[in-house]
């Protein structure tokens, strides 16, 4: 903590979405479970599964062994947040940065930061698949 900045009280927000304006968008969680409906993602070398069925955005994530994802990323479960600009988050809050900007599909863009051990996903949609669900 800053010198000057106070801690949390258990009845706040985090600042993420109380004040920087992120929204919560799900939460990935690793698994070796071969699961029902699962999407392969070729370029990324895992499977996904349960996003679009879950009412709480919860998402499991199978790995194959040689999967460039982040070993992090591979072994804990991460929270994602929507954003307007990641590029501008990252600057703005000085973020540690463990996945680089990059598009895992047409008209979004997704980075992966680490905060105290935990993996956080930033996730950008831009404008056309805001506005035609991509």
């Amino acid at each position: 903590m800053h010198k000057n900045q106070s801690y949390r009280q258990d009845h706040e927000p985090p600042l993420a979405t109380a004040t920087w304006g992120w929204k919560f968008h799900h939460m990935g969680i690793p698994t070796k479970t071969k699961r029902a409906g699962e999407k392969y993602i070729a370029h990324l070398k895992f499977y996904v599964s349960g996003f679009s069925e879950s009412p709480y955005g919860i998402e499991w994530m199978r790995f194959e062994n040689d999967s460039p994802v982040h070993e992090l990323v591979q072994q804990q479960p991460h929270i994602a947040f929507e954003v307007d600009d990641i590029d501008e988050e990252i600057r703005k809050h000085k973020l540690h940065v463990i996945t680089a900007p990059n598009p895992p599909s047409e008209g979004v863009r997704v980075a992966m930061i680490e905060h105290n051990g935990a993996p956080v996903e930033l996730i950008e949609f831009d404008e056309k698949c805001k506005a035609f669900f991509c």
